[in-house]
Parts: C-alpha cells; structure tokens; sequence
C-alpha cells in the first residue's frame, strides 16, 4: 500500500469499516483529521459540544445496531466525551471515539491542552489505545470496530497524537482482526440450557425479567415464543424497556424502584425466574436481601462478568440471548398458568396508571403522542420526565424505545434523538425531555436545523428539577434545595433562535394541534410543554422499603 499520512489512513480505514456518519467537533490536536474529511465516502456531523457528538454517536448505534462514531480534539474536547462515552459503557452501546492527542514528544509535559485520555477512560471503554506508530493505525480501527460491536457492546477509544496524524504512513490493508484472548462465548452451555429448562417445566409461578441486552429482531422474537408458548409473564428493567412487546397480554412493565405493583408482585411471588439480558441493577432489585425470596433464577446474559455478580443464580448461562432463547424454545413443548397470570394481571387492573389532575400533565402529551404517532423511536432525558415515559408510552418494536439506564446522564435526550434520526430517517423520532435536561444540551438544536434533522422534542416546562423535588419532598422532608429553575426561559422562542419551529403548549386543547404540526412540520420543533400541576411519579415497591432503592 502506497504512504499516506495517519489522518488519511483514519478515513480510509473508518471506509472499510462501512461507516455512514461521524460526529465530532475540531480542534488543534485533530485538525488534520478534519482536512481530509471533505473527500471522505461519509458524512460528517458537526455537533455543537463534544458531549453531544458522543450522544449523537450513541443514539445512533443504538436506534440502527450499527457502531456510533465520534471525534475531538485534545484535552476538553476528550473530556467532554467522556460522559458520553460513560454512558455508552454503561448501557452497552457500541462507539468508537477518536480523539486527537498532543504530539509525541510533548506527552507527559503538560503541554497546552494535553490530558491523560486513555487513563481517565480505562475504566469507561471495554478497551482503549494510544497509536503512537502511524503503521498501526488500520489495525487499531479494524479491532477497535471489532470489540466495539461484538458480544457486550461498548465504547473503544481510539488516542491519536497529532504528529501521527501528519506524518506518512504504510498502514497496510484491513484485515480480520486476531485479539490473543478475546473469545466471548456465543453458545450457551447445552448442559445448562437442559437444566434451565427442567426448572422451567416444573415452575408455577414463573416471570421472566428483560434487560437491555435484546439487541436484534431474533432474540425479540425468540423472547416474545417462550413467553407464549409457556404463558409466562414478562417484567423489565428501564432499558428493558423496548424488548418485549408493551402491549402485549403478558407484558406487566417495569419492576424495581419505579416499577408497577403487578410486576413487583410477580418478582417477590415468582418460583422462577429467568433473567435475559439484564445485570440486575440496585434500582431494579433494590436490596438483595429481599429480592425474589422464593425464586430460583436462571441468568442468561452475554457477560460473564455480570452472572452472579449482584444476584447469585441457580443456573447461570454465559451466551448470547440470541442462541439460547432458540434453544430453551426448543426444548419447551408448552404450559399453561392461566391461573398466575390472571391473578396478576388482575392485579395490574386494580392499580391502573392514572389520569394526572392539571390542564397539561406529561401523561396527557405522551398519550396524545401515541395516539397521534403510534411507532416513533422515543428517546427520552433523565429525570421525573424519562419514568413518565416508560409507564405512560407503550413501544412494541425493538429499538424503539432509548434512554440513559445506566449512568442517568441528563442531557442526553435531545443529541441523541437526532442521532437516531440520521440513522432512520424514515422513522419519527420524538425526544422527551425535562427542562433541566434539556439545557443542558440544547445547543444541538442549532445541530438539528443547519443539517435539516426533523426531529420532535418535547420538553416538559415544569420549571424545577423534577425527579430531585421528588426525593426531596419523600426523603428530605419537604426541603426544596436548589431544584427551582426558575421561569426565564421560554423554550419556543429558545426554538426559534436557533432555527428550529417552537410551539408553546399552555392547555390541555393545545396538545392535539401543536403535536400534529411538529410531526409534520419536516423540520426540527420543539413543543415548550407548560406542565400545569407538577406530579411526582411514586414508586410502587413491594416486598422493600423505598430506602432500599436510594441507598
């Protein structure tokens, strides 16, 4: 292969990899990246904030099953990924981020703009590199690619000094790339499958919880018959959330801290449980003394690290949800509990969602959504906002639901809506948002007009951080710190600053017409949600205490 300098082996290497889309933002250190970007097969998005290329990144990966790319520069504009690289880690989500670095000779001088970015990200990426020899360059995307989207997804980073960057290269062609020690295991077990099976036959109040791990139609599909064929019931996590059909006979929803009473129910009554794809995390178990007292539990999970690690199982099974959900299938002929999933869900008919008092209420917007705009990818913002959502929005395909589980990174709604966006354009995306959230990265709007991404966002204007006054009003006995926002801003006009269409929505008349105009407006809108009564969304714990979720 004929010399080239690194930035130019980066393109052509990022070309062989297929990729469509790289968010990023430049500086001094990556500069020469962005010179040889213009005569790149792909697209590049400039975000507004480094932050939110990386969510930009992540949305993307997550609404298409493809890797999220993103790109900064040295020092800050490293650091600014790294909340979005920590929230990809903590949900599984496949990025690779290029960061640019000071030049070689430089590194460990304090040089301007210069920061530890391979150590501050060892513990948020599944692995990450500092190229020092340009030659390397191909092989370094080529694997990091690979570890990026296979088996437990995760962000890869990828620290290129800028000398690298400049000087010629030989990087060699892309080959399949040979990891010494990287052999994640896809089958599961058949010896433990028979077991998990057994106990499956001989259980009679079996539930199953989903977690995040269902990536692709055949394990959706292949959760969806084992829950049929045996009439079991299914509960999930948050970002569990889209793998399972919500509207389905059997689905309960969330369990844990913000679950419903029904599936909590079924948790702490279950003689079985099989877990697919979750890590069992402290806001869906809350403590482990109480969780599933009369269960045995079979985990199935892809992550040998995860098996056992905050609930021990009976029969774990390291694998990929895909395989091993075909084969429990398989080997279950078929079983009726009529009579456990009728006294469920009478019981989630005896605690029905309610109907929130006030003129605009977020349950009132997103039912009108749904009713308006059946099968968006909904992304949602942390916050009060973001468990609304998952309660009151029913999704019934898979990766249609995306929402930061795991880290809980506010900001994260509105960039990576329009990263979904840019990878399904054919699909409504509609990003619900908080106030709070929202500032935060609401630059990104600007992103959203000037490359003409027509995404929805919907920001719920209750002027307070919403999810802080509700721990403070149950925990902290009505002591409203620093959870006022104020009244300053107005979010339409915010809107229309920065080239998008804003819609104010004040009374409960509004919501209908403002909502279908966004949808059809072809161009980013924000509907500036006036929330007229506040309300809390209370968990609904049995079997725990609440402090045994907040500690």
């Amino acid at each position: 292969m004929k010399k080239m300098t690194g930035a130019k082996a980066i393109v052509k290497a990022l070309e062989a990899q297929g990729v469509e889309l790289i968010f990023g933002y430049p500086g001094g250190a990556n500069l020469p990246l962005y010179d040889e970007l213009p005569h790149a097969s792909f697209r590049h998005i400039l975000a507004r904030h480094e932050q939110g290329a990386a969510h930009m990144a992540d949305g993307y990966a997550r609404a298409t099953g493809k890797v999220g790319v993103c790109t900064a520069t040295s020092g800050p504009g490293a650091t600014n990924l790294v909340t979005g690289i920590a929230t990809a880690f903590m949900d599984s989500s496949a990025l690779v981020a290029i960061t640019g670095q000071v030049s070689r000779h430089l590194i460990g001088n304090d040089a301007f703009q210069e920061v530890d970015t391979t150590g501050i990200t060892i513990p948020i990426t599944k692995h990450n590199y500092l190229v020092q020899d340009g030659d390397e360059l191909t092989r370094t995307v080529a694997e990091a690619f690979h570890l990026a989207g296979s088996a437990r997804p995760g962000p890869v980073l990828i620290d290129v000094p800028k000398d690298v960057l400049l000087e010629q290269c030989t990087p060699g062609d892309p080959e399949p790339p040979q990891l010494e020690g990287y052999r994640p295991t896809l089958k599961g077990h058949p010896g433990q499958i028979k077991r998990a099976a057994a106990v499956i036959k001989a259980a009679l109040r079996p539930v199953i919880i989903v977690g995040g791990g269902i990536r692709t139609q055949a394990s959706y599909e292949a959760l969806v018959a084992l829950a049929e064929r045996h009439e079991i019931p299914v509960v999930s996590t948050l970002m569990g959330k889209g793998s399972f059909p919500n509207s389905h006979s059997l689905y309960l929803g969330l369990y844990g801290y913000h679950g419903r009473i029904a599936a909590n129910t079924a948790i702490t009554e279950a003689d079985v449980i099989i877990g697919v794809a979750t890590r069992f995390g402290d806001r869906s178990t809350g403590s482990t003394l109480h969780f599933a007292p009369q269960a045995k539990i079979v985990h199935i999970d892809i992550d040998p690290a995860e098996v056992g690690k905050n609930i021990q199982a009976l029969i774990p099974i390291v694998g990929d949800a895909d395989h091993i959900l075909g084969e429990l299938v398989g080997q279950l002929k078929g079983a009726s509990h009529a009579d456990w999933v009728a006294r469920l869900q009478k019981k989630a008919e005896a605690h029905p969602l309610a109907d929130l008092s006030g003129d605009v209420t977020i349950p009132k917007v997103l039912r009108t959504l749904k009713r308006l705009c059946p099968d968006p990818i909904l992304v949602t913002d942390v916050g009060r906002h973001q468990i609304f959502a998952a309660h009151y929005f029913p999704v019934d395909s898979c990766r249609s639901f995306l929402t930061s589980g795991g880290l809980g990174a506010m900001g994260f709604g509105l960039p990576a809506a329009v990263g979904a966006k840019l990878g399904h354009p054919d699909r409504p995306v509609v990003a619900v948002c908080g106030d709070g959230g929202f500032l935060m990265t609401c630059q990104e709007l600007v992103t959203a007009a000037v490359e003409n991404v027509p995404v929805v966002a919907l920001v719920m204007h209750d002027n307070c951080l919403g999810m802080i006054r509700q721990l403070q009003h149950a925990f902290y006995g009505k002591r409203f710190t620093s959870c006022d926002l104020g009244d300053a801003v107005d979010f339409a006009r915010l809107a229309g600053s920065m080239g998008c269409l804003g819609l104010t929505v004040a009374r409960e008349a509004e919501i209908e017409p403002a909502l279908a105009r966004a949808l059809e407006a072809g161009r980013p809108s924000v509907l500036d949600c006036r929330i007229d009564a506040p309300a809390n969304v209370y968990p609904m714990v049995t079997g725990a205490t609440l402090m045994d979720y907040i500690e």
